[in-house]
């Protein structure tokens, strides 16, 4: 899973290099032999994250699919279906060109070796780099097209905004708006990225640090100063702590944190990662309707329903209060 650059610099596996003139010899021949008639859409594509991933599922194109990433859960027959070549800053190079891709898709400059070093071996690759709600569904658009589902594409990435919008009417019903704070990372505590502050936003809440949400390098959302959410006073914290588990009780505590009034209430809550961290249908859906779900819960709004109850176990509620 992935949301920035919070996790260590790209390696490719040393154990998994390959010739760059050998393989394009190869890959170009073999492209040719494999390419279905009356089909000019890429046909083998490796999807280097989860959201390339769920988006052709959802399009009913899931049979061009022939690698897809360690990391991805959704949808869950994929991990049964599909070998998995990739974690998301490493990737097996010869895996990969074994497949004999004619397209791979990964996502942002967190990848940008691996992307190299396929483009080196002659394979053909597109690397997202969409950061906001606005993104994301333009992304779903731009891949539909890619492999000539234009008008599916158009029709899901409306039922997508539909649902979001959905959210946002229920949200507006909200009696007030409480101040959130969301926590990528912990040591060093990393702040959220732009759609996760939007989706905050839609969501009924207010994120604490809509400045740092602008920054799209995770290097320009570390908090120096941990204290920092202390003053800003969050009713609600949200951890979603990129594949490993939220630990609210080691949130609480922080030195000074025990004055915040989200620790004081207990609300803590855990967002799972593949449903708020990947930038692609699951933020919008699964991980916006657990987003609005807690914040229901903090505001206290009685006979209140969510959009959408959000999937079993996206949200976790921690009650860590102190007297």
């Amino acid at each position: 899973m992935h949301a920035d650059e919070s996790r260590p610099p790209v390696e490719t596996d040393r154990r998994h290099r390959v010739d760059p003139e050998i393989a394009q010899a190869g890959v170009s021949r073999r492209r040719a032999a494999h390419a279905p008639m009356n089909d000019p859409y890429p046909h083998r594509i490796v999807c280097l994250t989860e959201e390339p991933t769920e988006v052709l599922y959802a399009l009913g194109q899931e049979h061009r699919i022939v690698g897809i990433s360690g990391f991805t859960v959704r949808p869950p027959r994929a991990r049964r279906e599909k070998p998995r070549v990739s974690a998301f800053t490493s990737a097996k190079l010869d895996a990969i060109t074994a497949l004999e891709p004619d397209l791979v898709i990964g996502f942002s400059d967190i990848q940008a070796d691996i992307a190299a070093a396929l483009i080196r071996a002659g394979i053909e690759v597109w690397i997202s780099n969409h950061r906001s709600v606005e993104g994301i569904l333009a992304y779903v658009r731009r891949l539909g097209a890619m492999v000539g589902q234009a008008e599916a594409a158009e029709r899901y990435a409306r039922g997508l905004e539909a649902h979001v919008a959905e959210v946002a009417a229920r949200a507006a019903s909200l009696p007030r708006r409480p101040r959130v704070y969301f926590e990528e990372w912990d040591e060093p505590p990393i702040t959220g990225i732009r759609w996760v502050a939007e989706l905050v936003r839609i969501a009924g809440g207010d994120d604490i640090f809509p400045e740092r949400a602008a920054c799209s390098l995770a290097r320009d959302r570390i908090l120096a100063d941990p204290s920092e959410v202390v003053r800003r006073a969050p009713e609600l914290i949200l951890g979603s702590w990129c594949g490993k588990k939220f630990r609210a009780d080691k949130v609480a505590a922080r030195p000074g944190w025990d004055a915040i009034p989200a620790v004081r209430n207990g609300a803590l809550v855990e967002i799972k990662s593949p449903l708020i961290l990947q930038p692609g249908p699951a933020a919008l859906t699964d991980g916006l309707d657990a987003i609005h779900a807690a914040i229901v819960r903090v505001v206290g709004v009685q006979g209140h329903r969510p959009a959408n109850e959000p999937e079993r176990d996206a949200v976790a509620f921690r009650s860590v209060r102190h007297a």
